[in-house]
């Protein structure tokens, strides 16, 4: 058995050779230091697209069922373009997407859902004297609505159950929508003009800043059936349209992540059954999105890992080289060491720790330049990078096993010469 004494020794004399050869042991080492490096880097910028990407899936939550209403996308025929073609305006009234009935029908059938949370959506200009939001979303919500949304309160109050029985003209804020509207003051106890009506601002959401919520207004959902009603214009080019919706969203949540599923199966053939084949919703699973959104950040941490791999392996093949150049410089160290006793063992270790080392100090440094990258590269491009200890494991597991992968052969080379006619080489 190798003592430890021995193992301290080959490494002393590793160290020893490379700052003999400070040029060519330095070129060599950044080439390992680069491939590690760039592995690091390029795995923490798609982990930290990956995070990014499944955080937003997960605010929309892992165990809920999300029912949309959709415009049916429709065609004009060549009779309807006959008709309308020197019309100067058209107007029409299209009814679609989700009703009432289909929230009693979730609320009754459905056994694996705890929570049925109804949302409508209505399109209203925000007024503060002259602050205005044009166009802005206000969601119609019922109190229980942050139980299926990571709603963060700031300030004040979310909306409460008297609000939604009295239909009370109460409102609260996302964090854009609170500062495009009051600037630098105090919202809260604010009236807010929504349309043509007036709403006391209750509260003020601690929502991220360019988060598309941030710009949204929440009403309690029976003040906006009364008060701006179910049916919206919209207007376009040559035609005024007016749409009928009675609830834009249903928020279902499943018992557990295993029902989630199951929940979302039973909801299909619910909506299929009651709206008679008519193609006016859409249903969403967060769940899916977020397994296919792993899988496919997986992959692409592989494509990455892959492609940085490859500069590790050109650094590799740059140690071999290197390598191969000390055996043939130390032909005769290697006769002498052969003549006065070593084993070819003894030499094939002395080569291979000298390579492991390289790669291993390379390693060490290249762990440095790798994890700065993404720092640098977060500060600069407001790109998110996230730095894994398991990527930090990697590289550095790679690089010492590019050590003696690439250091076998000049190792094995060196064992294998033959004593008397090293000794013949000057």
């Amino acid at each position: 058995m190798i003592s430890w004494s021995y193992w301290s020794i080959a490494v002393w004399t590793a160290f020893k050779n490379l700052r003999l050869r400070k040029m060519r042991s330095g070129l060599a080492l950044l080439g390992v230091i680069l491939g590690v490096g760039s592995v690091i880097a390029m795995l923490a910028i798609g982990e930290g697209s990956k995070a990014q990407a499944i955080a937003q899936i997960r605010e929309l939550g892992a165990t809920n069922i999300i029912v949309r209403s959709v415009k049916p996308g429709s065609r004009p025929s060549a009779a309807e373009g006959e008709n309308t073609a020197g019309a100067q305006k058209v107007s029409r009234v299209v009814e679609y997407g989700l009703k009432f009935n289909d929230l009693k029908q979730f609320r009754e059938a459905m056994p694996t859902v705890d929570r049925v949370i109804p949302v409508s959506l209505v399109r209203k200009d925000a007024h503060n004297g002259a602050r205005r939001v044009r166009n802005a979303r206000i969601r119609g919500v019922t109190p229980d609505y942050p139980k299926v949304k990571p709603l963060r309160l700031g300030r004040g109050r979310f909306l409460v159950t008297t609000d939604q029985t009295s239909a009370a003209n109460v409102a609260v804020l996302g964090a854009d929508a609170a500062a495009e509207l009051f600037g630098y003051e105090d919202p809260l106890g604010r009236d807010l003009q929504l349309g043509t009506m007036a709403f006391k601002v209750v509260g003020v959401l601690r929502s991220p800043r360019g988060n598309p919520e941030a710009l949204e207004v929440y009403v309690p959902l029976e003040t906006t059936r009364r008060r701006f009603g179910e049916l919206q214009i919209v207007r376009t080019a040559g035609s005024v349209d007016f749409e009928k919706t009675q609830l834009n969203e249903i928020i279902l949540g499943a018992r557990s992540i295993e029902l989630v599923g199951a929940t979302a199966e039973m909801a299909r053939k619910l909506l299929e059954t009651s709206h008679h084949g008519k193609d006016d919703y859409e249903i969403q699973v967060p769940l899916e999105l977020l397994e296919r959104a792993e899988e496919q950040q997986s992959l692409w941490n592989l494509v990455l890992g892959s492609i940085a791999g490859i500069s590790l392996v050109v650094g590799g093949i740059g140690i071999m080289n290197i390598m191969l150049a000390n055996v043939t410089e130390q032909t005769r160290e290697i006769g002498i060491r052969r003549a006065i006793g070593a084993r070819r063992s003894d030499i094939v270790a002395q080569f291979l720790t000298e390579s492991v080392v390289l790669c291993s100090v390379g390693g060490l440094l290249g762990i440095g330049v790798g994890v700065s990258i993404p720092l640098i590269v977060q500060h600069f491009a407001g790109i998110e990078a996230v730095v894994r200890l398991w990527s930090v494991a990697l590289a550095f597991s790679i690089s010492t096993a590019m050590g003696v992968i690439f250091g076998i052969y000049p190792a094995a080379r060196a064992a294998n010469m033959d004593p008397i006619q090293a000794l013949r080489n000057v």
